[in-house]
């Protein structure tokens, strides 16, 4: 379907990849344009503004993992698993739907269908994020005239409110 009415997308996106395939398709019913015509606007057209990527990472991967697991416990806490109940009992959500697949979601959905304990739950839930972590950091890596702000523990969000006020 997306090599018929966009063959140039279809030919940049990998067969392989439903994700990008449902995007590109989903772009062209919304907009009546294809994705490849948005993309050749968006070389045509220079950003009018300078960019400034500034990236916040904490400058020590442990540090990283402790908030990944307080970031997580602290989800928990204030009702994820309630959150998760509520949509699996509602017929449009389903644990195939690329929302539900998202990094959390699908460990508490297998909980809550018996196929792990809690404490299995929990632990690949914080292992999952830390893996997402791990590909996100090797993305912004590749980021070209980034300006990096190791951090380190407590002043994480204080680093940046100079530059921003």
């Amino acid at each position: 379907q997306l090599a018929e009415a966009d063959p140039e997308s279809a030919a940049r996106i990998e067969p392989t990849d439903p994700q990008r395939i449902q995007r590109a398709l989903e772009v062209l019913e919304l907009t009546g344009k294809p994705l490849s015509e948005w993309h050749r606007h968006e070389i045509d057209t220079p950003f009018p503004y300078r960019v400034l990527k500034i990236i916040a990472a904490p400058a020590d991967r442990a540090v990283l993992h402790q908030r990944i697991e307080q970031r997580f416990d602290a989800m928990l806490a204030d009702g994820f698993e309630g959150e998760a109940r509520t949509l699996r009992d509602r017929e449009e959500f389903d644990p195939a739907l690329p929302s539900m697949r998202a990094v959390g979601y699908r460990q508490v959905w297998a909980w809550l269908r018996g196929e792990t304990d809690h404490a299995t739950m929990v632990e690949g839930g914080k292992a999952a994020t830390r893996q997402l972590a791990k590909r996100q950091m090797t993305w912004l890596r590749s980021e070209k005239n980034a300006i990096w702000l190791k951090q380190n523990g407590e002043n994480a969000g204080q680093m940046l409110e100079p530059m921003l006020n």
